[in-house]
């Protein structure tokens, strides 16, 4: 067990898979000769070669069509897409041809492909360069979207993902690339769709996913102090989403709040919110509360910190929940 941090957890999980299966390559925007956004691939082409890590165009459409084209005929294609905010030039072939595929020819073709792309605010990047797109693709039959809180979980989920036979869109927020995290120095992998109970608690039920669970944990320490026990569960994938750990949770503390960083409306807390009103009402003791960031296009420089959520709008959310509204 060592201490890494998240975005050398992503370099050694992809590392790991290419050593693993010849199969799996990479390919994006300066993801070879520049080493990656932030230095996320660096090492990987010259350990592997122009063959298997390959800069692009800059053509997100292409880019991901021709990761397409490649897992339908057996290969297991890495794609970056640089930042979220440009996935947008590529949801044609994502929701109309990815996700699809399978379904198509009725189970016959696989597309184990894995969509790689920096999410979030964090580093004042400003509108183009910082939003939070995870609900968008969680709507969309056919996809799975995984979302990280820490080193550990980035290595472990970006390992299964790419060993799943479908296309996964796998978030990596910039605020978390340098936040450092114990990882074995084994082997693991971390299987889709189970959510983890980071802190066992009593009495209110905060369920987070990516840097909020960070937000969450220091929200619960503190309010801990004041004799409030709150249980924080990390979604780690939006889709395929652990309901059960969510909704056993709520039938214990009888109040849920839930935190992300994407905007409220129609996101990751509204679902939640539906399914526990669905299976969970009467356990309720309280309304349920989101945690959101405010539903507006980031700003640049210091005034994201305005609309993106914290530690201390979790503990508003919780005190609210307790005092049952």
């Amino acid at each position: 067990m060592s201490q890494m941090a998240f975005r050398w957890a992503i370099t050694h999980a992809i590392d790991e898979e290419m050593g693993r299966d010849p199969n799996v390559f990479l390919i994006g925007e300066d993801v070879a000769e520049p080493g990656g956004a932030f230095g996320l691939t660096r090492g990987l082409l010259d350990k592997y070669g122009t063959l298997r890590v390959r800069d692009t165009p800059i053509c997100e459409e292409a880019i991901v069509g021709l990761g397409i084209g490649s897992a339908a005929l057996g290969l297991r294609p890495i794609v970056e897409i640089m930042f979220m905010d440009f996935i947008f030039l590529a949801m044609d072939q994502i929701a109309n041809h990815a996700a699809k595929m399978r379904y198509m020819y009725g189970g016959q073709v696989h597309i184990p492909l894995v969509v790689r792309t920096l999410s979030g605010g964090g580093f004042r990047a400003g509108m183009h360069h910082s939003q939070s797109l995870e609900s968008v693709f969680g709507h969309i039959p056919g996809l799975k979207v995984v979302m990280p809180s820490d080193a550990y979980e980035a290595k472990g989920l970006l390992k299964s993902s790419i060993r799943d036979p479908d296309p996964v869109i796998f978030m990596e927020q910039k605020s978390l690339l340098p936040v450092k995290a114990e990882v074995p120095d084994e082997e693991y992998v971390i299987p889709l769709g189970q959510a983890m109970v980071k802190r066992e608690g009593t009495d209110v039920t905060v369920v987070a996913v990516g840097v909020m669970v960070h937000h969450a944990m220091a929200a619960a320490a503190e309010l801990s102090e004041e004799g409030i026990n709150v249980e924080v569960i990390d979604a780690r994938t939006v889709m395929p989403l652990d309901v059960e750990t969510i909704l056993a949770s709520v039938q214990k503390t009888n109040r849920l709040v839930i935190a992300h960083e994407a905007p409220a409306p129609f996101g990751f807390g509204a679902e939640i919110a539906a399914l526990v009103a669905e299976r969970a009402l009467y356990y309720l003791d309280a309304p349920v509360f989101r945690v959101t960031s405010q539903f507006t296009p980031i700003p640049v420089g210091r005034s994201e910190d305005v609309i993106l959520p914290n530690s201390e709008h979790i503990i508003q959310a919780v005190r609210r929940s307790l005092k049952g509204g």
